[in-house]
């Protein structure tokens, strides 16, 4: 049995998804309320099984290790290490992707 790896959110990622959640708030604090929480459980399954989603195609010499996937059209890049997946960013899928 493949052991949990502990889903990691740094500060700047932290804040990327507050910064959602307040203008999504704006118009409709369930809705708000809602995307937080499906992506906050989205993350959380990452720990038992981070190979659910494809490899980013939108990071650079990406030797798997990378992922991302899209819920409520927002999309969530995450890096499995060893022990642990560090969520890389959270975007609107609107946003001219950026490459890493």
């Amino acid at each position: 049995m493949v052991e949990a790896k502990r889903v990691i959110w740094p500060q700047k990622v932290r804040t990327q998804l507050r910064e959602l959640y307040k203008y999504i708030k704006r118009d409709s604090p369930m809705n708000a309320e809602k995307v937080r929480k499906d992506i906050l459980a989205s993350t959380r399954e990452l720990s038992k099984d981070f190979k659910l989603h494809q490899p980013d195609k939108y990071k650079e010499d990406n030797d798997g290790s990378y992922r991302a996937y899209e819920i409520h059209r927002y999309r969530i890049a995450y890096h499995v290490g060893e022990g642990d997946i560090t969520i890389v960013r959270v975007r609107h899928v609107s946003m001219e992707p950026t490459r890493y």
